[in-house]
Order: C-alpha cells, then structure tokens, then sequence
C-alpha cells in the first residue's frame, strides 16, 4: 500500500476505499485551487471560481488533515 498524505479528522468515520478515492478528488481539486491562484494575478480568473474552489477547500478540510 501506498503511503497516503492525509488522514481523517477526528471523528470522521469512512470506509478505506471510499476516503481513498474523495481523498483524490480532495488532491484535484487542491490543484485546481493553485491554478486559479496562480490566475488571481490575471483579470481573466471570474471570481465565481474562485469561490466554488475555496468552498471544496474547506470542505476538504473539514473531512482530511492534511
């Protein structure tokens, strides 16, 4: 197995397989987030974006520590 970079918060209960894969879609959208970071310095990045990626963000952050 793998060596994984997150664990579950306390409290958060999921199967194994389950938190593996919401784990990688955590991590894709963590790339996405320094995406659109990168496009805050260009006024082409719509703010609507940038809020939708901060809520999974923090939704991640409430499932995973990182």
């Amino acid at each position: 197995m793998e060596k994984q970079n997150w664990n579950l918060q306390p409290g958060i209960q999921m199967d194994p397989k389950l938190a593996e894969d919401v784990a990688r879609m955590a991590c894709a959208l963590k790339s996405l987030d320094v995406y659109t970071s990168m496009l805050l310095d260009d006024e082409g990045c719509p703010e609507d974006l940038r809020q939708t990626v901060q809520e999974g963000l923090d939704a991640m952050a409430r499932v995973f520590q990182w």
